[in-house]
């Protein structure tokens, strides 16, 4: 799998500039923060960030150094809400949803050792990625997807209830969904 037209639709959906006044990441440029462009060393104004220069930050930050890439050959469709979750939480988030649930299903620890839960991706988390998809077959990637999105949604509704400025993105958090 390719991750270019997962880029390319939350660029589309991100839109171009953005500066509104609940959110604490501060103005954004096709959902890419100023902070996130100066960190892979875009230096003019965020207003004026191209859209080619996301695209690339979006395919560097949050799909191949979190290892989603490498999740894709494995389940396309679960490195896809990887990603997506990634793009709005954090990728180590993403990471960690999907290594506590990888935990939460390797019954007891018979199907394979649990793995640590530190929003890296590395071999023992793709050994047990692959352990779950021989273990339960084709429906696994389907359940991995929900378990993440039921992560996802908690996760919003917590940010809404303890910081009420966040009400203003909930419906459309709650809204998008990949899968």
């Amino acid at each position: 799998m390719d991750a270019t037209q997962l880029i390319e639709d939350v660029i589309d959906r991100e839109g171009g500039y953005v500066d509104h006044p609940a959110d604490r990441g501060g103005p954004t440029r096709f959902g890419i923060t100023q902070a996130v462009a100066r960190a892979e060393g875009y230096t003019g104004p965020i207003r004026e960030l191209p859209r080619a220069a996301a695209a690339s930050f979006y395919r560097h930050r949050y799909w191949q150094a979190p290892a989603f890439d490498r999740v894709a050959l494995r389940a396309p469709v679960l490195a896809a809400e990887l990603f997506d979750t990634g793009v709005n939480m954090g990728p180590a988030v993403a990471a960690t949803f999907l290594q506590r649930v990888l935990n939460a299903l390797n019954r007891a620890q018979r199907d394979w050792a649990d793995i640590a839960v530190d929003g890296n991706i590395g071999t023992k988390t793709l050994q047990a990625l692959d352990a779950l998809l021989a273990t339960r077959g084709p429906t696994a990637e389907t359940v991995l997807v929900k378990a993440i999105n039921a992560l996802q949604g908690e996760r919003y509704l917590r940010l809404a209830e303890t910081r009420p400025a966040n009400e203003a993105f909930l419906y459309g958090w709650l809204a998008h969904r990949t899968t």
